[in-house]
């Protein structure tokens, strides 16, 4: 385990990559590309993303399991069902389609290129200790589970 893993709460990730995409489109404006019909398509991103998590959060409070992402020894169930079933991730999903509709919001290249490295970073940092975590506690049914429903989408 390295310092970094489970150490930063997602949601302060994501506010941080949305900082740091405004400070890059307010430093270098000369990377911004004009996309068609951006704003409306950023914003049913950004909806859909809020949905998307909050649907996760939802799915987890009638499981009555724990939301905090830093302690997923915490957990007191394996929720599969819902949204669940059809990503092991939804309220980081959610996260990922959020920040991809604020970056094209921008159209701005390099917040465009956060979204890869936003992704990147949950799936080495956040994701692979948490199902560590949660193989370790809940073993095969969780084996399961990972192999019937895809991380992301």
């Amino acid at each position: 385990m390295t310092w970094l893993e489970l150490r930063i709460p997602p949601l302060a990730l994501l506010l941080g990559f949305a900082c740091l995409a405004l400070g890059l489109d307010h430093w270098l404006p000369q990377l911004r590309i004009a996309v068609p019909a951006a704003q409306a398509i950023a914003s049913l991103l950004m909806l859909a993303g809020a949905v998307v998590a909050a649907l996760g959060v939802l799915a987890f409070r009638r499981a009555q399991t724990t939301v905090d992402p830093t302690r997923p020894q915490s957990s007191r169930t394996i929720v599969d069902n819902g949204v669940y079933g059809i990503s092991r991730n939804p309220m980081y999903l959610g996260f990922a389609l959020f920040l991809l509709g604020f970056a094209l919001w921008l159209s701005h290249l390099l917040a465009l290129a956060l979204v890869p490295a936003f992704i990147a970073y949950m799936n080495r940092f956040q994701i692979g200790p948490e199902e560590r975590a949660l193989e370790a506690k809940f073993g095969a049914p969780f084996a399961d589970y990972r192999r019937r429903v895809r991380r992301w989408l």
